[in-house]
């Protein structure tokens, strides 16, 4: 195989009806690191919105169990990526997602505002630090596919395209991006197992949490309260990252799939873990949504929903 045989295949594709294969294509062949580190970032960015990061401080989950929490998370969109969302393992995992979701008083705006983040994420971070971007093609079935991903999960009003994607993520940090202690005791905990994750755990904590910090941007770290590392170190680390996406450049393509469960940071099942018994299963929900009421939030139904 040469460098750019799987672009020239994902360029031979229709994004509005392949977008799920070019999905795949880009995140078990080209990209697998690239848009792990990217929907991880994504993730994270959600936490400052407090409607969010407040609501998951509140459960618990992701400050005291947050390393089962994220191979949840991962394991599920993984389940999704391999399978799709309509059948099997695939919709076995969107079910997963909307029991969690439905056992609290989660607004339509705040799931179709993560949704966004999963699509324009990945497209900066490959453009600051990719071995190559997104083409034009690789964008539109991204956006497609968490389309597809947003009708199995019930989110309304989803963007057409990616650039509308992005227009509405930034409105949306914009008007909602702040600070709640809650929220930024969920970036701190995220921050402490990201410095355990290999080859992180080579270096000092602190290290791991500077570095970290330099590839945020103004608005994210003031949202947190995080202070902003200086010129040097946000160039010697963006600097970095630029640099490995030169020589991944020149790396030989993969001949088979890497998939994110099999990522050495996943470590919660070393014997083997089903589908089903993934994520949360809250005995007293719905939890308590600060925003209940205002519009465009929605009632929660039960936890079996």
């Amino acid at each position: 195989m040469g460098r750019f045989d799987v672009r020239h295949r994902i360029e031979q594709l229709d994004p509005a009806r392949d977008f799920a294969e070019i999905y795949r294509l880009m995140g078990t062949y080209e990209f697998p690191w690239d848009m792990n580190q990217a929907l991880s970032f994504a993730l994270f960015r959600t936490y400052a919105v407090p409607s969010i990061g407040g609501l998951l401080a509140r459960t618990g989950e992701f400050t005291a169990r947050a390393q089962k929490r994220y191979d949840d998370t991962v394991l599920l969109l993984d389940a999704v990526l391999e399978h799709g969302p309509a059948r099997g393992v695939g919709r076995t995992a969107v079910r997963r997602m909307n029991q969690m979701h439905r056992s609290y008083e989660i607004s339509n705006d705040d799931l179709r505002y993560v949704l966004a983040t999963f699509v324009v994420t990945p497209i900066r971070w490959l453009d600051d630090f990719g071995w190559r971007p997104m083409t034009e093609v690789e964008r539109i079935a991204s956006a497609n596919y968490y389309r597809d991903l947003g009708r199995y999960m019930g989110i309304r009003g989803t963007p057409e395209t990616w650039q509308a994607f992005a227009r509405g993520l930034d409105a949306y940090e914009r008007e909602h991006f702040g600070f709640d202690a809650g929220a930024r005791d969920v970036a701190e905990s995220t921050l402490a197992l990201l410095a355990t994750f290999p080859p992180n755990d080579r270096l000092p904590a602190a290290v791991v949490r500077r570095i970290s910090l330099a590839t945020m941007d103004g608005p994210l770290l003031d949202a947190f309260g995080f202070p902003h590392p200086s010129r040097a170190l946000r160039a010697l680390v963006r600097g970095g990252l630029k640099a490995r996406g030169r020589v991944v450049r020149f790396l030989p393509p993969r001949s088979e799939p890497y998939f994110a469960r099999q990522l050495p940071q996943i470590r919660s099942y070393p014997e083997g873990y089903t589908v089903s018994a993934l994520g949360t299963f809250p005995p007293g929900c719905p939890v308590p949504h600060p925003r209940t009421g205002q519009p465009g939030s929605a009632a929660a139904p039960t936890c079996n929903s």
